[in-house]
């Protein structure tokens, strides 16, 4: 037997997915009882349309007798044998962060903020930009800043640079903070399902500029905010998290542009979360969320 002794708070979360079957969970529960895990949490759902079992389970390392560093070797042939699609990460391995932003700040104030106070397990290597505004608010926080203005010419070159920058730093999750710019295929294809972006929702959609005053003149009494990853659809990644909030003809233009910034960086900083708790299992255009 590989004994290994843990920290006694030290976790690990299993995130699953495979065809369903019977007898899963007990199986799963039973590999991680045999090797000394002790089950902290566990989630799991069944897409009966799809005949689709997922599964989130966190477990105790204080008496697991399998090394980090031989998970996928132990877990493969039980993978294997469910045709299962599977990530393994330990509790205490911080995520590295970059986070995107254009002129609109009010996002990566939320998010540094909230870092600050340690809502976020994960650490911030720097903040990339199209425009120069937001370097006051990153030399605040002692984060690296770095400013590639983009343009249609130098589009490509430019993102080389970003994707050099994001390779140095073992950077594992973007974070698109309003960052008004359009990826590259080449460039989303670097980072499947860790880039996070958030924007606006509107009942009914207004497409195009200036969205806030298209809503106001045509009186909508509901706004919201997607948070959902990146693919080459666009704003038709898997949604992570949503949200709305009434409106009244009471409300003005500035009023509706308040709200809808609120909105937006209470979503992101739950979508961040989610993420970095590993608690999003994507399945095709979809995903589970275990909240």
């Amino acid at each position: 037997m590989e004994a290994s002794v843990f920290h006694e708070k030290l976790t690990a979360v299993l995130l699953w997915s495979c065809p369903d079957r019977k007898g899963l969970v007990s199986h799963i529960a039973r590999f991680l009882f045999e090797h000394g895990g002790n089950i902290v949490d566990l989630d799991e759902h069944v897409n009966r349309q799809e005949s689709m079992f997922f599964l989130r389970v966190a477990w105790d390392m204080s008496d697991f007798t399998i090394a980090p560093d031989k998970f996928g070797e132990k877990f493969l042939p039980l993978a294997t044998e469910y045709r299962a699609h599977w990530s393994i990460r330990l509790g205490n391995e911080n995520r590295r962060l970059a986070i995107f932003v254009s002129q609109h700040d009010h996002c990566l104030q939320d998010i540094l903020w909230r870092r600050e106070l340690g809502e976020f397990r994960a650490e911030i290597s720097f903040i990339v930009s199209n425009h120069p505004d937001a370097g006051v608010l990153a030399e605040r926080y002692h984060i690296p800043f770095h400013v590639f203005p983009i343009s249609e010419e130098n589009r490509e070159q430019q993102e080389a640079k970003e994707l050099k920058l994001l390779g140095e730093a073992n950077v594992d999750t973007i974070i698109l903070a309003r960052y008004m710019q359009i990826l590259s295929p080449n460039f989303v294809s670097r980072f499947p399902h860790r880039i996070v972006n958030i924007h606006h929702s509107f009942l009914p959609a207004f497409a195009g500029g200036n969205p806030y005053k298209q809503a106001y003149d045509r009186g909508v009494k509901i706004i919201g905010a997607t948070s959902h990853y990146v693919t080459d659809l666009l704003d038709e990644g898997p949604i992570i998290e949503q949200d709305i909030i009434r409106i009244s003809h009471k409300d003005s233009l500035d009023d509706l542009i308040r709200k809808g910034r609120d909105l937006e960086r209470l979503v992101l900083a739950r979508a961040l979360r989610l993420h970095l708790d590993d608690r999003v299992l994507v399945h095709g255009r979809k995903t589970v969320v275990f909240d």
